[in-house]
């Protein structure tokens, strides 16, 4: 059975590296926090004292980190700490399914490339409540056969994967789509609320909405007024799901792209700044819904 190391076992990375476990595979894993380690070695992991010790011998490492210098910190190395790069098999496939800056997946890539080894980018998209159930969309930069190599592996913690071009294409796809969450979020919260200060029901536009033309994911899977769905972060004081802090760093380096590219992207500037002031009020813990609470804080 193909061995896998698991390098980075946060809110996301833990129930990824335990669908891999009830799939069959050998999974060893590492982290810096080493509680979640021990958590992952009570499903059946084997716990490592380093993220080198869990890559050495495994067919396959997968890396989910918060930010690229996290990705480049670990492949690349970085003063006397070698990288991965330098201490694999020649064989090893190398999957980082962290969400970054595409430069830091494109510099990571052409290292490995030059090794002779695959790497695939393979950001994800579908929240904590994905990763835990095993239907994440995996969207994946690299060539065709490492991408055709990640597929098994992926299918194991996803349902949909998708080969979105070259290096850093995935994360490139995946910013775009960051993006036109956090805009179709904060208008869905801005909906919500302007209906609720003129006399409507929550449920009752809710559903209007969702079966008119403004419908969309939030309204459908995530509404962020509370008492309205069941089970999402709204309707559980905000906590779990997508952290305010990581929707403002994904609409950060999505300005960033849009920058090199020269691509204007009003409604991104926008939406980062709307998240950045809320994570500056001090939500940045909550799951990025809770921007509806600012659009409450005067009227209730």
């Amino acid at each position: 059975m193909t061995t896998v190391a698991f390098i980075g076992l946060g809110n996301m990375g833990a129930p990824m590296a335990a669908n891999l476990l009830k799939q069959g595979f050998t999974v060893r894993v590492f982290d810096l926090n080493p509680s979640l380690v021990s958590t992952l070695a009570d499903q059946g992991a084997f716990a490592c004292p380093s993220a080198c010790g869990a890559a050495a011998g495994a067919d396959v490492v997968i890396s989910m980190l918060p930010e690229g210098r996290h990705s480049r910190a670990l492949y690349l190395g970085g003063g006397d700490a070698q990288g991965l790069l330098a201490t694999v098999a020649k064989d090893t496939l190398l999957i980082d399914c962290s969400t970054i800056d595409v430069e830091s997946a494109k510099s990571i890539a052409v290292a490995a490339a030059a090794k002779g080894l695959d790497f695939v980018d393979a950001p994800v998209s579908g929240g904590t409540a994905g990763a835990a159930a095993g239907t994440l969309t995996f969207i994946c930069g690299g060539e065709v056969d490492a991408v055709m190599r990640a597929k098994p592996i992926l299918q194991a913690m996803g349902r949909n994967i998708f080969h979105a071009g070259a290096a850093g294409c995935g994360q490139i796809a995946k910013i775009c789509n960051n993006m036109l969450l956090g805009v179709l979020m904060a208008g869905t919260c801005e909906a919500l609320s302007l209906g609720m200060d003129n006399g409507l029901d929550p449920q009752v536009l809710s559903d209007i909405m969702k079966a008119s033309s403004g419908g969309n994911w939030t309204l459908e899977k995530y509404n962020p007024c509370p008492g309205v769905m069941p089970g999402v972060p709204a309707s559980k004081g905000y906590q779990g799901g997508f952290m305010v802090d990581l929707m403002v760093k994904d609409l950060g380096l999505a300005g960033q792209t849009a920058l090199t590219s020269h691509s204007a992207t009003p409604m991104g500037s926008l939406a980062r700044n709307l998240f950045l002031h809320h994570a500056r009020q001090g939500f940045g813990d909550k799951d990025f819904s809770s921007l509806f609470s600012q659009f409450r804080s005067k009227s209730e």
